[in-house]
């Protein structure tokens, strides 16, 4: 698909032409399968520890939005993977680097061109979402769908840091 295309079925909400773009879920949690994951959230709480040589030691590390990393020696400074719900500034891009990007906002509006057209990209489906959205009752975090996601993997471990639910607010936002 083309740029043009894309911004066609992107802006006409066709979701089966989208989803041409994504690497096969089944991929993707065959990725994950007998790895140890970090998942790096954006609590501000974070940045008070010294997580980073353990985040760097996991198989894979997946980061979260704009995935801050004030300083290695609290969040580390590897990833591999980054989930998205918002739209990413080229430095921001650049300065976190990652090898494939996941898309897991609902809002299909919001994901651009070269996003979907990076290397390994992943459209999180949105029957997954609903079904997650009516399990919790409300709409699921970014950090949630990865959680769900990977628990459905096969994965040999799951660390989360940088989860405090808004306990010490947020590293990337206003929350």
């Amino acid at each position: 698909m083309n740029r043009l295309r894309f911004l066609a079925a992107r802006s006409l909400r066709q979701e089966t032409a989208l989803m041409r773009l994504s690497v096969p879920q089944r991929e993707l949690l065959a990725d994950l399968a007998g790895r140890s994951v970090a998942l790096i959230g954006n609590a501000r709480a974070l940045a008070e520890a010294a997580h980073g040589s353990a985040i760097d030691k996991a198989d894979l590390v997946i980061r979260i939005n704009r995935a801050p990393m004030p300083a290695a020696p609290s969040h580390g400074s590897r990833t591999d993977w980054l989930a998205l719900a918002v739209r990413l500034a080229a430095p921001d891009r650049d300065r976190i680097g990652p090898a494939r990007i996941l898309w897991m906002s609902p809002k299909r509006k919001r994901l651009d061109w070269r996003t979907a057209a990076s290397p390994g990209f992943y459209l999180h489906p949105l029957g997954d979402y609903c079904a997650l959205r009516d399990r919790l009752g409300a709409p699921p975090t970014t950090g949630a769908m990865l959680i769900d996601l990977a628990l459905r993997s096969g994965l040999a471990s799951l660390t989360l840091y940088g989860f405090d639910f808004f306990a010490s607010q947020s590293l990337s936002g206003r929350r």
